[in-house]
């Protein structure tokens, strides 16, 4: 008989000999195993429960039968966080389309010489003064875009109908050539002559009775070039606020 079980049943022996004291100790709940004052009752040497008759694997408790007593059910996981809202993107604002406006800018170039189709050095000056303007404005309003340039030639009175026809559009000629040479595409630029048709209105008061010379310098208005520059052209205004709701009102 092996050691072991000898300390087993001496122990057994020993608990026999103060059993009515160790069974007034006894759980009422639990039956099934030995007990004393200090708790349930283990062969010495071997740290075994020792079991009464009346003993099943229902009253095993965890101290002594782990195997036998049901594992408390594991603790419920927790439930995961709902997942935060992903933030709405922020609106971009809609482009707002520019403002375009129409650009027309004008110029007459007065007193060319007498049966001439030349320009003077004050016409040239005021001319390229014209044109730097335009071009400033022109980089200034960004999209600028210019739709034609008309140029028209004009004559005084003096003359028949079919010469001053022929030598209004010659001016003009002139002209358009001038801008073409300062960098303006000539597919813009539209030219016709008018002859006398369109007098400058204070040379009405030019009488034909004037001598010659007199009636050539008081008609020196009506000699000339108009140069009309026409196109579209981003508005620099800025726009109104928007007006604000009175309180209380929807």
């Amino acid at each position: 008989m092996s050691s072991a079980l000898r300390n087993i049943l001496a122990s057994v022996a020993a608990a026999a000999a103060f059993l009515p004291a160790a069974a007034s100790a006894q759980d009422a709940k639990n039956q099934g195993y030995l007990t004393a004052q200090d708790g349930i009752v283990k062969a010495a040497g071997a740290g075994v429960c020792v079991r009464t008759s009346d003993w099943t694997p229902a009253r095993a408790v965890a101290e002594c039968d782990p195997d036998l007593v049901k594992k408390p059910a594991p603790p419920a996981p927790k439930a995961a966080p709902a997942p935060k809202p992903e933030p709405k993107p922020e609106a971009k604002p809609k482009p707002t389309k520019p403002t375009m406006i129409n650009v027309e800018e004008k110029i007459e170039l007065q007193g060319m010489p007498f049966g001439k189709a030349e320009m003077t050095a004050d016409n040239k000056a005021e001319l390229d003064k014209f044109l730097a303007t335009l071009d400033k404005a022109t980089k200034a309003r960004k999209e600028v875009k210019i739709g034609a340039v008309v140029v028209t030639g004009h004559t005084d009175r003096i003359g028949s109908l079919k010469y001053n026809m022929k030598l209004s559009e010659k001016r003009a000629v002139v002209v358009k050539d001038y801008i073409v040479s300062k960098g303006v595409d000539q597919k813009l630029i539209f030219w016709e002559g008018k002859g006398p048709k369109q007098p400058i209105p204070v040379t009405k008061f030019c009488d034909n009775k004037m001598k010659r010379k007199q009636l050539i310098e008081c008609l020196a208005p009506n000699r000339r070039v108009t140069v009309e520059v026409v196109g579209r052209a981003e508005s620099l205004a800025k726009p109104k606020p928007a007006a604000k709701k009175p309180a209380g009102k929807k």
